[in-house]
């Protein structure tokens, strides 16, 4: 497995993982069919990282991308020490400690990048995420009620940040 930077080569690979992912858990923001992003588009947001201060990684296995992590970094002098993050891995290779070392590159990141904040929600019914993030030092810090609507049904997400 290796996590590295995104680049503009990895956009088609990207994108499909993507769509893949939407298909295949109700934990993350799309439905399936739901995103209408480009390959060009995706292109273009691979370059817009690569000029600000935040970062997209992604895990890939001898063929496919299979995960990432982004972190945007906060815009503001007054939030720059933080980065809101979004992680991702397919089903098929989720259990693999894909996510942890995702996690862990992201931390590293950070550090190197006086980021002393990291900070994210995750839906309150998905246990596997919330267990990961409490085991990366993640803490509850707050509900967002009925921040999503899923098969009809509210969700709740819960807001976890981890001080470094």
């Amino acid at each position: 497995m290796l996590i590295r930077r995104i680049n503009t080569n990895d956009a088609e690979k990207f994108l499909k993982m993507l769509k893949k992912l939407d298909t295949e858990t109700k934990f993350m923001m799309y439905e399936p069919g739901e995103r209408k992003t480009t390959i060009d588009e995706i292109k273009k947001k691979i370059k817009d990282i690569f000029g600000s201060k935040s970062i997209l990684l992604i895990a890939e296995d001898s063929e496919n991308i299979v995960g990432f992590i982004s972190a945007e970094r906060g815009f503001a002098n007054r939030i720059k020490h933080s980065a809101y993050i979004v992680i991702g891995v397919l089903n098929s290779h989720s259990g693999r400690g894909i996510g942890t070392k995702l996690l862990e590159q992201i931390e590293k990141w950070a550090i190197e990048n006086n980021i002393i904040r990291l900070e994210l929600t995750v839906m309150t019914h998905n246990e596997n995420g919330i267990k990961l993030y409490e085991k990366m030092g993640f803490k509850k810090e707050g509900t967002k009620v009925k921040s999503h609507i899923i098969d009809g049904e509210y969700i709740d997400e819960y807001y976890m940040a981890k001080i470094l």
